[in-house]
């Protein structure tokens, strides 16, 4: 096995794999409601996605996230879940979902070879929820937390975007949960897509929102996490149980620790979430190519790593929207 290193020589054993871009939510910072979903033809479909899985593997690829869209808008995920579970090298298969399908599919995703899962949300508000969100299962979002918790896809984390004045007046209230319901929170930087309705304009920093925190509930203590894969920075509040994470990719860049790479549901190796940079893997797949070929595909996606991405000088992606990329 050789190990897929890029031009920086940052080694790469991450990959997320967006399954679809179908979701049945509409979130103001991921995709306008005029959204076209891409033609089922165009999806890769699971035996593609496990070919290209394989061919990363023999690279060193050992760490796989499902995303989507919302993965559990596809059918029978749990089908690939067990055929990336049996493929050598593979250790770790997680899910980033929206909750609100999760309590249906949770336990067969588990028995299927399933680790953990984190899930989206940006609001404990009901009307704030379905303005965020575009829809009102915010009760199915938080029992599949229960849910999840209960059977074991553990440690659940919780994905939380924070837009100025909008959900920035929820920060302590998600924060008091980890005190209160042992939750893992995760406020994440706001960051900017093609088609979005919420723009460069909606950032509150995670040194604001640690802040914020701070000033309510004491000072946060640093807690070193083992469990994910991500560039999160982990905290816990006195008396705490949970944690409390900031991912501040707009303000704080992490991309000198980079470890992963995404494929898209439509089959494009992409290095880096916030360029536009791809490599087309779909072609290759659905000719038959070997998996050494493969793995070279892969390997030349890997080699157009830039050394970060250009937010900072005011780049920022405008080809593809968060739901065609998968976060």
């Amino acid at each position: 096995m050789t190990n897929l290193i890029d031009s920086f020589d940052r080694q790469i054993d991450y990959m997320r794999i967006s399954v679809t871009d179908r979701c049945d939510l509409r979130c103001i910072y991921c995709a306008a409601s005029s959204f076209q979903n891409q033609s089922h033809e165009n999806t890769l479909r699971y035996e593609e996605i496990a070919r290209v899985v394989e061919a990363a593997a023999t690279l060193g690829v050992t760490k796989i996230r499902l995303t989507g869209g919302e993965p559990l808008a596809r059918l029978h995920l749990d089908r690939l879940v067990a055929m990336l579970v049996s493929i050598p090298g593979i250790e770790e298969i997680s899910m980033t979902t929206n909750g609100t399908l999760l309590t249906k599919y949770a336990a067969e995703l588990k028995a299927a070879g399933l680790k953990r899962v984190n899930i989206s949300l940006d609001s404990l508000k009901p009307d704030k929820f379905a303005y965020i969100t575009g829809s009102d299962k915010l009760n199915e979002v938080l029992h599949s937390i229960d849910v999840a918790n209960d059977i074991g896809l553990v440690p659940v984390k919780i994905n939380t975007v924070i837009l100025k004045g909008i959900n920035d007046d929820e920060i302590t209230d998600f924060a008091r949960k980890t005190i209160t319901d042992c939750w893992n929170v995760r406020f994440i930087e706001h960051m900017p897509f093609a088609g979005a309705k919420k723009q460069d304009n909606d950032l509150v920093s995670s040194q604001e929102i640690m802040d914020i925190i701070s000033k309510k509930y004491g000072e946060l203590q640093p807690h070193h996490s083992h469990i994910g894969n991500g560039p999160a920075k982990y905290f816990k509040l006195p008396g705490a149980n949970g944690t409390v994470g900031f991912i501040g990719a707009v303000t704080e860049c992490f991309c000198s620790e980079c470890n992963r790479f995404r494929l898209t549901s439509d089959g494009k190796l992409r290095p880096c979430l916030l360029d536009d940079d791809e490599v087309d893997i779909r072609e290759a797949v659905r000719r038959g190519a070997s998996i050494e070929e493969l793995a070279k595909i892969i390997q030349s996606a890997a080699s157009v790593k830039r050394a970060q991405h250009s937010l900072d000088s005011g780049s920022k992606p405008s080809v593809r929207s968060m739901r065609q990329i998968g976060g």
